[in-house]
């Protein structure tokens, strides 16, 4: 079996992955990743124990217990190329030796949900309300980077889309992956559904303009009315499709919820989207705890 370089995998002095900071013995299975740092304290503050703390860069982590259940909860930052790194450090962590340099022979499937918060793209879903992702549809191309093979089902919705969109020939092509079966019917009661579009930028990739004007005037419009076989795209966030199809590949579970804060159509914003999100919080932990 081959090494990995050194070039490749880099690891810290003390063997560690070298973003994240993380040894296998630092990572529970069950992984809640979040955007903001402090959220992963509010996430921490509801453990009955605390075993292990650690930060560097943007990338905060605590790993600790609920009753016998040991659960992770780590800070991404935002955007997919922050999930390329958290991602690919985590399985790196667990899937290969990191003294030996080489895969191991038995893998760890984790199980990652990422907390979130997002914009609606659908009128009847309203603000503090949670969408958990059936798919991520990234508009950001980082997937394309990989030689990872998708479904025939799940390129026909990307082109169609393309289509429907009249997708500018000078922006990445769409992907999209789906997120974890079991997951999704671990935290789906009480939660809307559907397509999650995953934004490379907050402003002009959102369909927002300051001072500079959007390539594509009337996405958002376009993301509203896309139905395909009956699925919809129902929200906005920056995170998503990367963590689906990376993943995948990588054989683990994943699935997005986000705290509705905004509503594209309606124009309406969450008065306290912060309690939403602690709400969110509680229930997660409650259906995987």
């Amino acid at each position: 079996m081959n090494k990995i370089a050194e070039t490749e995998l880099i690891l810290n002095p003390d063997g560690s992955v070298y973003h994240l900071h993380l040894l296998h013995e630092n990572i529970a299975e069950t992984i809640l990743v979040v955007g903001d740092q402090e959220r992963v304290a509010a996430i921490s503050n509801r453990f009955d124990k605390v075993e292990f703390k650690m930060q560097n860069r943007e990338f905060v982590t605590h790993t600790g217990y609920i009753g016998s259940k040991k659960i992770t909860a780590l800070s991404t930052g935002i955007g997919t190329d922050n999930i390329d790194i958290v991602v690919n450090e985590l399985d790196a962590a667990v899937n290969i030796d990191l003294k030996e340099r080489v895969a191991k022979k038995e893998h760890t499937a984790l199980n990652i949900i990422r907390i979130g918060t997002s914009g609606s793209l659908q009128a009847d879903i309203p603000v503090d309300g949670f969408l958990l992702s059936t798919h991520g549809l990234g508009f950001d191309g980082l997937l394309n980077y990989y030689d990872v093979a998708n479904t025939d089902e799940n390129e026909a919705l990307v082109d169609a889309f393309i289509q429907h969109t009249n997708w500018k020939s000078n922006l990445p092509r769409p992907y999209l992956f789906e997120g974890s079966a079991k997951l999704i019917s671990q935290l789906e009661k009480g939660m809307y559904k559907g397509i999650t579009a995953t934004a490379p930028g907050f402003y002009a990739p959102q369909g927002r303009e300051l001072r500079l004007n959007a390539s594509m005037k009337s996405l958002n419009e376009q993301l509203t009315s896309f139905n395909y076989n009956g699925q919809r795209i129902t929200n906005f966030e920056m995170e998503t499709s990367a963590l689906f199809g990376l993943g995948s590949a990588l054989g683990h579970n994943c699935a997005t919820v986000c705290a509705i804060i905004g509503n594209r159509v309606t124009l309406q914003f969450s008065k306290d989207y912060k309690k939403a999100i602690e709400k969110l919080v509680d229930t997660v932990l409650e259906r995987i705890s």
